[in-house]
């Protein structure tokens, strides 16, 4: 089963007023619509989501448009959709960097958070306006860690710095 973005995720199509801004001393100022998560070591680990990720999404979604994206390595997309609520994207195995960045892009990088662990979401976490790289159960690429922002041991902890918007400003100012 394949899930696609809706409307609603793309930005010139985006209704309400739902963003999360960040001022970060020194830097410019962001203003983030989306959320785009990898899945597989990212919220999920050996196919099964971590726990906490729903709750944690639930809760960022009234800020945030979520979508979570995958090659659906462990075939879980249509139950990952139904746990958490939230648009799956899923791109073919293979060359999944580039295009996470073009789903990256396709939202409006400078309005998208990413998170992720792999080499393959390097890209991703790039062209974001905000690249948090997680280390957790599976690890995180080095390539991974060197393309985002802000590095955290968990996706728990990247979830709730977009939570508590302050801490990313403490983070990232000059």
């Amino acid at each position: 089963m394949r899930y696609r973005v809706p409307a609603r995720c793309r930005p010139q199509e985006r209704v309400g007023d739902s963003v999360i801004e960040i001022r970060i001393p020194g830097s410019a100022s962001l203003r983030l619509e989306h959320l785009v998560l990898d899945v597989n070591g990212t919220i999920a680990a050996g196919g099964a989501l971590v726990p906490g990720v729903a709750e944690a999404v639930e809760a960022l979604s009234a800020a945030l448009s979520v979508v979570a994206i995958t090659a659906d390595t462990h075939g879980t997309a249509a139950r990952l959709h139904e746990a958490l609520g939230v648009d799956v994207h899923i791109i073919a195995a293979g060359d999944e960097g580039p295009q996470k960045r073009r789903f990256v892009e396709e939202l409006g990088a400078e309005h998208v958070v990413a998170v992720g662990n792999g080499a393959n979401d390097a890209e991703m976490l790039e062209a974001a306006a905000l690249g948090v790289a997680v280390i957790g159960a599976e690890g995180a690429a080095s390539s991974a860690i060197v393309a985002a922002d802000i590095v955290t041991i968990s996706v728990l902890d990247a979830l709730a710095l977009l939570a508590q918007p302050a801490r990313i400003t403490a983070t990232l100012r000059h």
